[in-house]
């Protein structure tokens, strides 16, 4: 198997040229037909990227390859989204939707174990000069104490998707995470200061769909985690069901659940302090939550003693959506050690069924709505 650092590296360029800045190229060196039949394909490329149909103003994207051979995932900034497209992992299909494809093995990110092509909410836009970690890059609740120095004070994503694939292969078949992807996420800032018992890096929204390869549907669901340190066992993640079942229930949702394939659209609304998920497909009834994130009580109403009293009340937040997939190699953590199949080459991985992909209408981000 071939190191992490080299998993997937270039095999194509990961830049796409725009249109103006190729053909003026051309034509100061004198262009030829070959020459110039170049610039027309790397033209229509770049009208055919994503950022032609979709507006990515505000996202960046961490990818599941290393092709600067850094030994991290390869990250595409905001300016350069705008015309990027990878012909494996991010791209348009023919009705111009966006699909996001992440391998089972692949390059990660410093704190997870699981390749992604994944989007991040980038509030500053092109600013570079604001950091990455800095409040105007990010949202904060209303009860945060300096809640007006972020870039906004909560936030909505609204998504219509469909799940083209999800792993096939796993030798832990009984572990939560196998044969998942995650669609859509709020993630809290991991800050080295956590005095105030913030600054985790934790998770207060994951959107997940699963589907046991001998089942025609997969099931939708969403979860919560604890507030608390990683080394505290209380942190976990509360699965709330939307379609089909939850992570720990293998059984065949049937009818209930969600075909690969079929659409559905979500809402995160994040008012205030309060969290509303809207989950909506045609012909299904429309499933609705409300969860308060400053303090400890869950989404159905109940006090949860095990959880911080202030929840996430003083943590800053972003948006991620794309394909997350939860199926990794790895054995060592009892939770999240999947051991799902995958090699690091993916024309091999691709074709074994060790990936998973996601497929994109519609993702808006906007301002929350009043509810």
């Amino acid at each position: 198997m071939k190191t992490s650092s080299s998993l997937y590296s270039s095999r194509r360029s990961l830049c796409i040229a725009t249109a103006s800045s190729l053909v003026f190229a051309l034509s100061a060196c004198g262009s030829t037909d070959d020459s110039t039949n170049a610039a027309e394909a790397t033209a229509k490329s770049a009208i055919d990227a994503p950022g032609a149909y979709f507006d990515l103003s505000q996202w960046n994207i961490t990818l599941p390859i290393d092709a600067n051979a850094d030994g991290k995932p390869d990250m595409v900034k905001v300016k350069d989204l705008q015309t990027y497209t990878h012909p494996d992992f991010f791209y348009l299909n023919e009705d111009k939707e966006l699909v996001f494809t992440s391998p089972n093995v692949g390059v990660t990110t410093a704190n997870s174990k699981n390749a992604r092509s994944e989007l991040r909410q980038m509030s500053r836009g092109i600013n570079t000069r604001i950091k990455t970690k800095a409040p105007k890059n990010n949202f904060a609740l209303a009860a945060h104490e300096n809640a007006a120095a972020f870039a906004a004070i909560g936030g909505r994503m609204e998504a219509t998707l469909e799940v083209n694939h999800v792993a096939l292969n796993s030798a832990r078949p009984e572990k939560y995470p196998s044969y998942s992807v995650v669609i859509g996420q709020i993630h809290a800032g991991n800050d080295p200061d956590r005095s105030k018992g913030f600054g985790y890096g934790n998770e207060p929204l994951k959107i997940f769909y699963k589907k046991f390869p001998d089942h025609d549907t997969g099931s939708v669901f969403w979860t919560y985690e604890r507030n608390l340190p990683k080394a505290d066992p209380n942190r976990t993640d509360i699965a709330y069901p939307v379609w089909g079942n939850t992570w720990e229930n293998s059984a065949d949702p049937g009818v209930d659940g969600i075909k690969l394939d079929e659409s559905f659209s979500y809402v995160v609304n994040v008012y205030q302090n309060t969290m509303q998920l809207i989950f909506s497909a045609p012909g299904r009834e429309t499933v609705n939550y409300t969860i308060n994130l400053a303090n400890n009580v869950d989404a159905y109403g109940k006090g949860d003693e095990k959880d911080f009293e202030q929840g996430y009340a003083g943590d800053w937040h972003y948006f991620k959506a794309g394909a997350y997939s939860q199926c990794n190699g790895g054995t060592s953590n009892p939770f999240w050690g999947t051991a799902c199949g995958g090699t690091g080459v993916w024309e091999t991985d691709k074709a074994n069924g060790d990936y998973s992909q996601v497929t994109f209408s519609r993702l808006v981000l906007s301002e929350p709505k009043r509810f």
